[in-house]
C-alpha cells in the first residue's frame, strides 16, 4: 500500500519546514519551499493527477490577515465555540485557540490537511479539532459562535457555496469574520470591511510579494475587540 495513505503525517514531514509566518511569527507552521515540485511529489506518490494544489501546505495571505486580526481582537473568539472554514495549513484555528477560543473545528475536505492541522497545532502547543467533511454541502449549520473563513472565495463554485454556508451561520447567530487579498469572486457588496494588512507571501503563489489583504464581515455584523 502506498506509504502517503497510510502516513501522511510522514509525508508532510520529509517535505516541509516548521518555520515562523511572516505576519503572524508567534505561529509556526509546516511549509514548503515550492508548490509545484510538493504538489508533483503528492500526485506521483498517490498516483493520481489533476489534484488540487497543497493548499495545507503554505500560509496563504488571506489566512494570515485573519490570524492576525483574531489574536489582535480576541474577543471575537475568546470562550466561543469556532469553526475554521477551509482550514488548510490550520494556520486560524491555531490564532484562534491561543486568543482563547473554547474549542475550534477546523474543516477540510483535503485528507492531507488533517494531518497538516494536527502537526501544526502540536508545534503551537494547542489543540484542533478537525474533520474531513463538507460542511458547504449540509443542511444544518454546526454549532459555531464564530465562523473563520481565510482565502475561500478564488473559484466560482465554491465560492457561492461558501458564502451561502456563511449566510446561515450568521443567520443562527455566528459572528462571520473573512479573509481575503481580493480573490476574484469575494462578494464585496455583502461585505464590510473590519481591518486591512499588507501580507507578505511568495511570487510562486501570487503576482506579487506583498498582498494587500482584508478582513471583512457579513453586512449588519459589528467588528468585536476595537
Amino acid at each position: 500500500m502506498n506509504n502517503l495513505i497510510t502516513d501522511p503525517t510522514s509525508f508532510i514531514i520529509a517535505n516541509t519546514r516548521l518555520r515562523p509566518v511572516p505576519l503572524v511569527p508567534e505561529i509556526s507552521l509546516h511549509v514548503a519551499d515550492e508548490a509545484v515540485p510538493l504538489w508533483s511529489k503528492t500526485e506521483e506518490e498517490l498516483g493520481q493527477a489533476g489534484l488540487p494544489p497543497p493548499f495545507w501546505a503554505f500560509a496563504w495571505a488571506g489566512g494570515q490577515a485573519l490570524a492576525r486580526y483574531v489574536l489582535d481582537h480576541p474577543d471575537c473568539v475568546a470562550g466561543r465555540n469556532v469553526i475554521d472554514l477551509a482550514s488548510g495549513s490550520g494556520l486560524v484555528a491555531i490564532a484562534a485557540m491561543k486568543a482563547g477560543a473554547r474549542r475550534v473545528l477546523a474543516a477540510d475536505v483535503d485528507a492531507f490537511a488533517g494531518a497538516a492541522i494536527a502537526l501544526n497545532a502540536a508545534a503551537n502547543n494547542v489543540a484542533v479539532a478537525t474533520t474531513a467533511a463538507d460542511l458547504l454541502a449540509g443542511d444544518e449549520a454546526p454549532m459555531a459562535q464564530t465562523v473563520l473563513a481565510g482565502d475561500i472565495f478564488y473559484e466560482h463554485g465554491t465560492a457561492a457555496r461558501a458564502l451561502a454556508f456563511l449566510e446561515r451561520m450568521q443567520a443562527a447567530g455566528a459572528l462571520v469574520l473573512i479573509g481575503d487579498p481580493g480573490r476574484s469572486y469575494l462578494p464585496k457588496a455583502r461585505l464590510t470591511e473590519f481591518a486591512h494588512y499588507r501580507v507578505p507571501v511568495t511570487r510562486e503563489l501570487e503576482d506579487s510579494e506583498i498582498k494587500h489583504t482584508v478582513v471583512w464581515g457579513l453586512r449588519g455584523v459589528e467588528a468585536v475587540g476595537d
